[in-house]
């Protein structure tokens, strides 16, 4: 006997999932069943829930604007679309 779990998620959650669950041959429901034993295995979620993190290059940038440093003023969005176009 067996039960049935179902959940709502988007389309593209669901197919970008799906992808990266062909490349190692497991189907959503294979994937469903690994996390859910895994939980069991545990105690608790098998892996460290996180944010999404800026890349490297973000990061930096976002240090300077924190900083006030390496940071570009135009007087105009056209002169910063000429900059841009050099």
């Amino acid at each position: 006997m067996s039960d049935t779990v179902q959940s709502r998620i988007s389309p593209e959650l669901k197919a970008d999932a799906e992808k990266v669950l062909a490349e190692m041959g497991l189907k959503t429901s294979d994937a469903i069943r690994l996390f859910l034993q895994q939980c069991v295995n545990v105690g608790g979620l098998p892996f460290r829930p996180t944010t999404s993190q800026p890349n490297a290059l973000t990061a930096a940038a976002m240090k300077d604007t924190r900083s006030g440093e390496n940071l570009s003023s135009y007087d105009s969005f056209g002169d910063l679309l000429e900059e841009i176009d050099e």
